[in-house]
């Protein structure tokens, strides 16, 4: 068999011809991969760079469970995603507006049935205040935590995203062990 001589020159341009011809290829397959998750998708949802957050959304919802939404969506959206409250819901405990964080559990409490359980319907309706998801006046309603108090709270939640646990109130001023074992039997993350 005769030896072939090429250009070096030509072999580098059909090398590089080579190389765009894959890239281009590799980008099709892609994009073409991606249409045909559907059109329910929104243009938020398709950005793979964005940030996401995962919630767990139970309660009174009608599909409770798992959903990751993305960065800055609020307990509505959440809400949302998971097929939307029932008629036992009462949203009225629930801050619909206040910011997801990753990791955060989503309660939507059932309304009180009257005449259930002991105590007075106050006791039954109040339970825990969920740092999470409480709004001012409801942080206000806590032994010891006036407006003041209440109002840092909110702005440690907006600084920091949600609490992990009843400990983190120690960081906030004004909030000191004593206050914090109170609460303890108050609160929950």
């Amino acid at each position: 068999m005769p030896d072939i001589q090429v250009p070096r020159r030509t072999l580098l341009l059909g090398a590089l011809a080579l190389v765009l011809a894959l890239l281009l290829a590799n980008r099709v397959l892609r994009d073409a991969g991606t249409a045909s998750v559907g059109p329910s998708l929104t243009p938020r949802a398709a950005a793979p760079a964005q940030a996401r957050v995962v919630v767990h959304v139970v309660g009174a919802v009608r599909r409770a469970g798992l959903y990751t939404l993305p960065q800055g969506s609020r307990i509505a959206d959440a809400v949302d995603r998971a097929a939307g409250a029932t008629r036992r819901a009462d949203l009225s405990l629930v801050n619909l507006a206040a910011p997801l964080a990753d990791g955060m559990q989503v309660v939507v409490p059932a309304k009180a049935r009257p005449g259930a359980g002991a105590g007075s319907a106050s006791e039954q309706a109040a339970g825990p205040v969920h740092l999470n998801t409480a709004t001012l006046e409801q942080l206000d309603s806590l032994p010891g935590v006036g407006p003041v108090t209440a109002q840092k709270i909110l702005d440690y939640r907006d600084q920091h995203g949600a609490f992990a646990s009843v400990d983190e109130l120690d960081a906030i001023p004004g909030i000191g062990p004593a206050r914090l074992e109170t609460l303890r039997e108050v609160v929950q993350p």
